[in-house]
C-alpha cells in the first residue's frame, strides 16, 4: 500500500505540473491568435472557436461522474502525459491542441483524484508549484522543459506515467469518493490558481513587482511555497473549528500583501508576496482538504472563473484598444482573486496527513536540493567586460516580446542573433517580464544572463511589460521617464558607461504609434537626453526617416550612422520577412560610425539594426 501511495504522488504530481504549464501555454498561444487577427486581419472565425474550445476544455470537469474508477483516472493520466510530448515542439499550432487535450485530460484527472484522494492533491499541487519553479529557474525563467531538446526527457517521463498509471489501476478500487469542492469551493479554487499561475508562483513577475533583483526573489518564492506547503495542514486542522475566521484573515492577508506588493518597492514588496504565497496555500490547503461534494462541476466552475480573471487581468495591457479604464488598474484583478479566497469552505472531514515521520526526511532531502538549485540558478553572473579596442557596437531591436512572426518562442535564436554580432549595448523594445501571455518568461533577465550583460528596465505596463537596454561592463546607475502617452504607455531609459576612458550616455526608447502624440513624447524624450554627448539612441520610432519624429531627432544633433556612412540604399527593418520600411533606429551624437548593418534575421518580427563606433579616450 505504502509503495501505491508513493506511485500515486508521482503521477498526480506529474500531472499537475504538466496542467500549469499547459496553461500558460495555452494562454501564450492565444496570445498570438488574438494579436494576429485584431492588429494584423482579417477577422475569422477561428479567433471565437479558439477561444471556445479552451473554455469548454476547462469547463469539461462539470461533466465528470461523481466517483470515477480508479481506471478512469489513470486513463486521465496517460492521456495528459501523453498530449504533454507536444508542448516541446516549439509551433503554435501544435501547442495549441497538445495543451488543449492536456487541460481536458488533467482538468477531469484533477476533479476525479481530488474527489476521490483529497488528501494528496494539496501535496501534489505544492511539489508541482516547486517543481515548476525550479525548471523556470534553472532555464533563466524559461522552463526547460518546453524546450525542443528536452523532448527525449518527456518521451521517457510519459511512458514511466503511463506505467505508473497501470500499476496503480491493477489495484483494488478504493470504494466511493473522499473528496471534493463545494461551488463556493471551486470559485476560490479559480482564485488561487489565477494568483499562482500568474504571480506568486512567478518569482520573476514577483521581482518585478518590487523592482527587486531576481536572484533574490527565486529562492524565497521557492522556500515559501515549501514552508506553506510542509505546515498547512497543521495550521488548519488547529483552526478547523474557526474557519469562517480563518477565510476572512487568510483573505485579508492577501489583500493587505497584493497591495504592498504591488506599490511599495523595495524588499518589503518581496516579502509581502512571499507571504500572500504562504497565505494563498493555506487557503488551498483548507479547501482540498476532503469532504463528500460535488467536485467536478466546483472545479469547471472555478477553471471558468481562472479563464475570467486571466483576460480581464489582459485587458489591462492591452487597455488602449480594450477597455481604457483598466489603465493601471491591474491590481483590482489581483484583488477580486483574492476576496474570491474567502467564499471557498473547509471541507467537512479534515483526513489524516500524507506524511509520516518516516517519509519526512526524504522530502526534506528533496526540498533543500531544489532550494540550493534554484538559488544557484538565480545566483547572479558577471557581465563581460567592455571592449577596450577604441570601438564598441550598438544595436536596437524590437524583440516582438520573444517572438517571430509566426509565434515561435525565439528567445534563445535572438540572444544568438545579439551574440553572433557581438553587440555590446543593445536598445531592446517590446519586453515581457513576466506575463501569461509570453510563457511568463522574463525576456530581460533570460537575455542578460545568456548573454553576460547587465541589464537596466524601464517598465511601462503593470510592471511586466516595457523596454530595456542590455550593456556589458560593470552595472552602473540607470535613469528612466515615462513619456506622455495617450495611447500605451511608454518611455525612455538611459545607462551612462565608461568606455575605454571614454564616457557614453546610451539611451533606448520605444515610440508611440501613429495615432499617439508622438512629437510631444519625442521632445520630453531630447529633454531627458539634454545636451549629453558622447550619446547613442536607439530604439523602434514607428516613424520612417523623412517624417516628423526622426527630424526632430536630427535637429537635436543627432546623425544617421547609415547616411554618414554613405550607404545606399539603406537596409528597411519592419517587418522582418519582406521589409518594406526603416523604423528603427541608432541615432549618435559626438561618435564616429565606422560601420552599420542590419543582420538578415527572422527572429523577431523585426529586424535588428548594428553600428560600430570609434571612441576617442
Amino acid at each position: 500500500m505504502r509503495a501505491v501511495r508513493a506511485l500515486r504522488l508521482v503521477e498526480s504530481t506529474s500531472v499537475l505540473l504538466f496542467f500549469l504549464q499547459a496553461l500558460r501555454v495555452i494562454f501564450s498561444v492565444l496570445f498570438g491568435i488574438i494579436y494576429d487577427q485584431v492588429f494584423e486581419g482579417p477577422l475569422s472565425a477561428w479567433l471565437g472557436i479558439s477561444v471556445l474550445l479552451l473554455l469548454a476544455a476547462l469547463v469539461a470537469p462539470a461533466a465528470l461522474p461523481r466517483n470515477p474508477s480508479a481506471r478512469v483516472v489513470a486513463v486521465l493520466a496517460a492521456i495528459a502525459a501523453l498530449a504533454r510530448v507536444s508542448l516541446c515542439v516549439n509551433d503554435a499550432g501544435v501547442r495549441y491542441w497538445g495543451s488543449l487535450v492536456l487541460l481536458l485530460a488533467a482538468g477531469l484527472y484533477l476533479a476525479g483524484h481530488q474527489g476521490r484522494h483529497g488528501r494528496f492533491t494539496f501535496v501534489s499541487l505544492v511539489a508541482a508549484l516547486a517543481a515548476d519553479q525550479v525548471l523556470r529557474a534553472l532555464g533563466q525563467t524559461y522552463d526547460l522543459s518546453l524546450r525542443p531538446a528536452w523532448l527525449p526527457i518527456q518521451v521517457v517521463w510519459t511512458a514511466g506515467l503511463i506505467a505508473v498509471g497501470w500499476r496503480i489501476a491493477r489495484e483494488k478500487d478504493e470504494g466511493p469518493a473522499r473528496g471534493g469542492l463545494s461551488l463556493p469551493g471551486g470559485v476560490a479554487f479559480g482564485g488561487l490558481l489565477f494568483l499562482e499561475v500568474s504571480l506568486l508562483s512567478l518569482p520573476n513577475a514577483a521581482a518585478r513587482w518590487g523592482e527587486t533583483p531576481y536572484a533574490w526573489a527565486a529562492p524565497l518564492l521557492l522556500a515559501a511555497t515549501l514552508v506553506a506547503g510542509w505546515d498547512a495542514g497543521r495550521v488548519a486542522r488547529q483552526f478547523t473549528g474557526h474557519a469562517v475566521s480563518l477565510r476572512a484573515v487568510l483573505a485579508v492577508v492577501l489583500i493587505t500583501c497584493l497591495l504592498v506588493g504591488y506599490f511599495v518597492p523595495g524588499p518589503i514588496s518581496l516579502l509581502a508576496l512571499a507571504v500572500a504565497q504562504m497565505a494563498a496555500l493555506l487557503s488551498l490547503r483548507m479547501l482540498l482538504s476532503g469532504g463528500n461534494r460535488a467536485s467536478g462541476r466546483a472545479h469547471g466552475l472555478g477553471l471558468v472563473v481562472f479563464l475570467l480573471l486571466n483576460f480581464l487581468n489582459a485587458f489591462a495591457f492591452t487597455y488602449p484598444y480594450t477597455l481604457p479604464a483598466m489603465r493601471g488598474m491591474g491590481w483590482t484583478v489581483y484583488l477580486a482573486a483574492a476576496a474570491l479566497t474567502a467564499l471557498g469552505r473547509p471541507a467537512a472531514e479534515e483526513p489524516r496527513p500524507v506524511g509520516r515521520n518516516a517519509r519526512r526526511v526524504p522530502a526534506l532531502v528533496l526540498a533543500a536540493a531544489a532550494l540550493i538549485l534554484t538559488a544557484g540558478a538565480a545566483w547572479p553572473i558577471a557581465a563581460d567586460p567592455l571592449p577596450r579596442t577604441g570601438s564598441v557596437r550598438l544595436a536596437t531591436y524590437n524583440m516582438h516580446y520573444g517572438y517571430d512572426d509566426a509565434w515561435h518562442l525565439t528567445l534563445e535564436e535572438q540572444g544568438r542573433l545579439i551574440e553572433d554580432n557581438r553587440v555590446d549595448v543593445i536598445a531592446l523594445q517590446e519586453v515581457d517580464t513576466g506575463r501569461l501571455t509570453s510563457y511568463g518568461v522574463d525576456d530581460a533577465v533570460y537575455l542578460a544572463r545568456r548573454l553576460r550583460m547587465n541589464v537596466a528596465y524601464l517598465p511601462a505596463i503593470e510592471h511586466l511589460t516595457g523596454i530595456a537596454v542590455l550593456y556589458r561592463g560593470p552595472a552602473v546607475e540607470e535613469e528612466s521617464l515615462l513619456l506622455p502617452s495617450r495611447q500605451e504607455q511608454t518611455g525612455i531609459v538611459r545607462v551612462d558607461l565608461e568606455i575605454d576612458g571614454t564616457s557614453l550616455s546610451a539611451h533606448g526608447i520605444w515610440m508611440g504609434l501613429s495615432n499617439e502624440d508622438t512629437l510631444r513624447q519625442i521632445r520630453a524624450a531630447l529633454d531627458f537626453i539634454g545636451d549629453r554627448t558622447p550619446a547613442s539612441f536607439g530604439g523602434d520610432f514607428n516613424a520612417e526617416f523623412d517624417e516628423a519624429v526622426p527630424q526632430e531627432v536630427l535637429r537635436a544633433g543627432f546623425i544617421d550612422p547609415f547616411a554618414a556612412l554613405g550607404i545606399d540604399p539603406v537596409p528597411l527593418t519592419d517587418p522582418a520577412l519582406d521589409p518594406e520600411k526603416r523604423i528603427d533606429f541608432v541615432w549618435l551624437r559626438g561618435l564616429e560610425p565606422r560601420r552599420a548593418w542590419v543582420p538578415d534575421s527572422l527572429a523577431s518580427d523585426h529586424r535588428m539594426v548594428v553600428v560600430e563606433v570609434g571612441l576617442e579616450p
